[in-house]
């Protein structure tokens, strides 16, 4: 379930996130407007002294019983220097004149004029209109009368049919009203604090802070509270996966398998540095394994799962365990290497040989991938050279100056050809993350970085090889679909596949954004045209090029070939690319019926 908190926790907190920042800045603004000028007070004329009510006034009896309308209050007041009696009914309030008996109506001079008397500023009315309720004058209901005036507040004075001065409104009033409608999160009233969103926010702030304590709680072990030398010591013996024993060793109860194996040395494949989230360090249990975690459950398939593999970084030694470890004996082992060359294929996209100090055996397979040790480094985007025309695309990269990294990482790379092809050299693609285009100085990702400064003669050290994705030999037809640096294993398969003889149909289908993304175009033509059993089709997703194909390219593949294919549960697949173009993949073949054991897949774990 931790993979999931962590998910929604995420998102929740993306968007709990962003309405606290409305809260903060909405508050700071409305916090350094004037209050006076708010309140409408800047230019209000102060109320009038109270006047003594004439004696010239009529008795309110003899107008009461010649009016036709009952009154249910009657109250007295003054409209500037006119007493006058308010006669309120049921159905609404008439204006009497004290001295004269008469009925007042409100029209829109004497609107001007009441707002005229309340009004103390620089300006002039403009007008006086009869209006709807507004959200200026949302705490009156019914019509009011609406008076501008030209000042530079652009004040607004709003009057009751009654005549009574209801709101003083200004732009100081109305800025201040928009964002204490993003404060309160009121988009249509801009008064009610109990409105849907508020509660929401509410709630998913309290979720926030339960599901921030339970990941706080399960990002730690009780071991890690006790001291080693308290907890004992467990067996841990590792062996390779055709039973041979690498090594016995004893580490302390509560660590994981990932870290006793690096403090003697065998540092298991990571991308994370054991943080239980690429999937590299899984291992199999020998015997009894212990119940999968919710990280086991979202980076391995259920049948690996079943077969008792888990991840190393989240397999706790609480009792004597036997494993598997990929890689054998030279699971710890360092190589040297040197870089023979540095060839830019895209803007983002480089093949790096490198030539090993010692000739590459049998186990660099088609499909493996090496891990390549990113020293401590500092560097700026000056030592990354850019053909004159991929410049452009760098230039709008908004990169900073400089960038560091302060600790050994290890990042994963595939082999993009057969080492038997190369003569034993180790060919490498690698793609540049640069994070989001266009995004002030957004640093890059460290290992491509890195990669990406390389010049040949350079020395660099690696581990492996490893993974599982490889070929299954035989005359089972062959699809392989890849898109962005998922090129690189995919053509190597191939190639191998070719060069070994294989007559079984192969289609490669490749998405790029557009045709200058593409590597290794001009080699996929003349491999389609030399071997007739082998079909090679670019899909773009952002261009239109007479020799590509466009949209994404398991679409593509879909309405191009398997739609129509007689026989889609004779073919094998082979998948690799950025996440979301695999995650789709593998959607669309499971909905067209290939059974999970004919894809072979590689993510890269990222």
């Amino acid at each position: 379930m931790t993979p999931w908190m962590r998910k929604i926790h995420k998102w929740i907190g993306l968007l709990i996130g962003l309405q606290l920042v409305l809260w903060m800045c909405s508050g700071f603004v409305m916090s350094l407007l004037d209050a006076e000028k708010v309140r409408g007070r800047e230019f209000r004329a102060p109320a009038a002294a109270k006047q003594p009510w004439p004696a010239e006034a009529q008795l309110v009896s003899p107008l009461l019983a010649a009016s036709r309308e009952p009154a249910q209050v009657i109250s007295t007041g003054w409209l500037v220097d006119r007493p006058i009696y308010r006669l309120a009914s049921e159905k609404a309030t008439r204006l009497i004149d004290a001295r004269s008996g008469e009925r007042i109506e409100l029209d829109a001079a004497l609107a001007q004029r009441l707002a005229e008397a309340s009004y103390r500023g620089p300006g002039k009315a403009i007008k006086a209109e009869l209006v709807d309720r507004s959200l200026e004058t949302r705490a009156h209901e019914g019509k009011v009368w609406r008076v501008d005036f030209s000042d530079e507040a652009d004040t607004t004075v709003y009057l009751s049919l009654q005549g009574d001065v209801l709101e003083h409104r200004n732009s100081t009033w109305r800025l201040f009203d928009v964002f204490w409608m993003l404060h309160i999160m009121d988009y249509s009233g801009r008064q009610d604090f109990n409105n849907p969103l508020v509660v929401s926010a509410a709630v998913g702030g309290f979720w926030l802070a339960l599901s921030g304590i339970w990941l706080l709680f399960t990002s730690f072990s009780l071991a890690e509270f006790i001291p080693k030398r308290w907890r004992g010591t467990r067996a841990l013996m590792v062996h390779a996966p055709d039973g041979s024993k690498l090594r016995s060793l004893r580490a302390h109860a509560g660590d994981s398998v990932f870290v006793a194996l690096a403090q003697q040395g065998l540092q298991l494949p990571s991308n994370c540095g054991g943080g239980q989230s690429c999937g590299l360090c899984e291992v199999r249990v020998r015997g009894s394994a212990p119940a999968a975690t919710s990280a086991d459950r979202a980076l391995l398939s259920p049948s690996r799962i079943e077969a008792g593999c888990r991840l190393a970084c989240n397999l706790m030694l609480d009792r004597n365990l036997d494993i598997e470890v990929r890689g054998g004996a030279d699971l710890g082992a360092i190589h040297d290497a040197e870089v023979e060359s540095v060839r830019a294929l895209s803007p983002f996209l480089r093949e790096v040989v490198l030539l090993p100090k010692e000739k590459p055996g049998p186990e660099y397979r088609p499909g493996s991938f090496i891990q390549v040790h990113v020293p401590a480094y500092k560097m700026g985007k000056h030592q990354i050279d850019a053909p004159e025309d991929h410049r452009s695309a760098w230039a709008g990269l908004h990169l900073p100056t400089q960038w560091t990294s302060g600790a050994l990482l290890r990042r994963s790379y595939s082999l993009s050809a057969p080492v038997q092809q190369t003569d034993g050299r180790l060919t490498l693609l690698v793609r540049f993350c640069h994070g989001k285009q266009g995004g002030k100085n957004h640093p890059p990702g460290k290992g491509s970085a890195y990669v990406f400064g390389l010049k040949a003669g350079d020395k660099l050290q690696y581990s492996g090889p490893f993974g599982d994705f490889a070929i299954q030999h035989g005359e089972r037809e062959k699809i392989f679909i890849g898109g962005g640096a998922g090129m690189a294993p995919l053509r190597a398969m191939i190639r191998d596949l070719l060069e070994s003889g294989a007559g079984e149909p192969i289609h490669f289908w490749y998405g790029a954004r557009t045709a200058v993304d593409a590597p290794y175009v001009d080699e996929m033509n003349a491999l389609a045209e030399r071997f007739q059993n082998f079909s090679w089709q670019l899909v773009l997703s952002d261009q239109r090029d007479g020799a590509a194909a466009t949209g994404l390219v398991h679409e593509a593949a879909r309405e191009g070939l398997l739609k129509d294919h007689p026989d889609i549960q004779a073919c094998d697949f082979y998948l690799c690319g950025p996440p979301p173009m695999l995650a789709a993949t593998r959607a669309m073949l499971k909905q067209l019926g290939v059974q999970d054991d004919r894809v072979a897949f590689d993510d890269f774990k990222i």
